[in-house]
């Protein structure tokens, strides 16, 4: 795979050597048991798979040459390039201004842009209307584009289901970025509606049943759905895709149900699904796999509670946080810092979009085990960071400098 120019401040020399190991020894990623950072007092059970992503990786090398090369124009970025505010800051602080916040309120209006500015598409690509206000605007839109090109594949499996008259259901936050782009996209080729989760895909199925009145479709997905969507026609041939950060397993449970629902409401078998359901397994991310696949495999050993790294706007870092609730008391934390003492830390709830402050954290016992991860936009600085903050509380900062990996 190709390798990226990213800034060394990102960087973690620990963190590589780590990686660079577990690589050597799984080619094939088939291992997802975790990497042993034993300390005697403190043990860390380092996930498999973390940390940048094949596209991120992408977009900061784009998006810091640009800068780097263009030291006389002015630069923005449609919005967050990506959902870490240590990245993002770094590029505020290089003078990028952001057009859009990540709910796509405008920040800078439209009308001040000049036909020579540099405009970023950050790796959660763009909607075609936004491509199209730039054009109008004399900018060329896909100049300087870091979307993901997982995202675009997802782009790319919608249009050749719509072209054969399937609806395309969309798996995802209505509100993120990647699904307001993925919807314009796919919305330009054949109708399109947007589901968050699986209660709402059991909504939908009641519509494609009959069970609930085509008429009510309209306020239960309101502002999901395509302009000009038949619910009594749309929703007889349809596919799934998904915002690439979403949870795996439920993309596909999500995808097998309605599989499911089209065969029991037109009486298909196995050989004959085809005819109603789109086959749409390679939409999913192999890094949001990976990631989530080795926080699985992490969680199957035994451990006094887990910290998850990344931006608190994160969405795929915010599933490895879900993930790792499921067992055992769990952090989420952007910074090293967020960890005051063994009995302080600050952390956020996603699920209340609020920060909490805990006055308990690290148990006394004769050893704390703790399973850490971080999402896909963290950088590896950071790992490092949250492993030096930890252990300084027992006096071993020292030890992760001459770090001995257990197998």
């Amino acid at each position: 795979m190709k390798t990226f120019n990213v800034p060394v401040i990102y960087r973690s020399p620990l963190i590589s050597a780590i990686k660079n190991q577990r690589k050597q020894q799984d080619r094939m990623k088939k291992d997802f048991t975790p990497t042993t950072l034993d300390f005697g007092p403190l043990k860390i059970l380092l996930a498999r798979h973390f940390g940048f992503c094949y596209g991120v990786e992408n977009a900061i090398e784009i998006a810091f040459k640009t800068v780097d090369e263009n030291p006389d124009k002015r630069i923005f970025l449609l919005s967050e390039m990506i959902h870490n505010p240590h990245v993002n800051n770094d590029l505020l602080d290089r003078g990028v201004q952001f057009i859009m916040d990540t709910a796509g309120n405008q920040l800078v209006p439209w009308e001040t842009l000049q036909p020579d500015d540099i405009v970023i598409i950050p790796a959660f690509g763009t909607t075609i209307e936004t491509e199209n206000k730039l054009a109008s605007l004399g900018i060329e839109p896909l100049k300087y584009n870091t979307t993901c090109p997982f995202v675009e594949r997802v782009w790319n499996k919608a249009e050749q289901i719509g072209k054969k008259q399937y609806t395309v259901i969309v798996h995802g936050k209505p509100k993120h970025e990647e699904t307001r782009a993925t919807f314009s996209h796919s919305q330009s080729n054949t109708p399109t509606v947007v589901v968050k989760d699986m209660a709402e895909t059991e909504k939908l199925a009641r519509f494609i049943t009959g069970e609930t009145p085509a008429d009510a479709f309209y306020e239960q997905f309101k502002g999901q759905y395509s302009p000009g969507f038949d619910v009594t026609k749309d929703l007889q041939r349809v596919g799934v895709v998904n915002q690439t950060t979403m949870l795996a397993t439920e993309t596909q449970a999500i995808a097998d149900y309605i599989r499911q629902v089209m065969m029991d409401r037109y009486a298909l078998t196995e050989a004959t699904a085809g005819e109603r359901f789109a086959d749409t397994r390679d939409t999913l991310c192999y890094a949001t796999n990976d990631n989530q696949s080795a926080v699985i495999g992490m969680l199957e050993a035994p451990a006094d509670l887990a910290i998850v790294v990344g931006g608190y706007n994160s969405s795929n870092t915010s599933h490895l946080v879900e993930l790792c609730e499921e067992k055992l008391p769990t952090y989420f934390i952007n910074a090293p810092e967020q960890m005051v003492a063994t009995d302080k830390i600050n952390h956020w709830d996603f699920h209340h979009k609020t920060e909490i402050h805990s006055d308990t954290f690290l148990p006394e016992k004769e050893q704390v085990t703790i399973l850490l991860t971080s999402g896909a936009s963290c950088p590896d600085a950071l790992v490092e960071g949250v492993i030096r903050r930890l252990l300084s509380f027992y006096g071993l900062e020292h030890k992760a400098d001459e770090l001995a990996i257990i197998d």
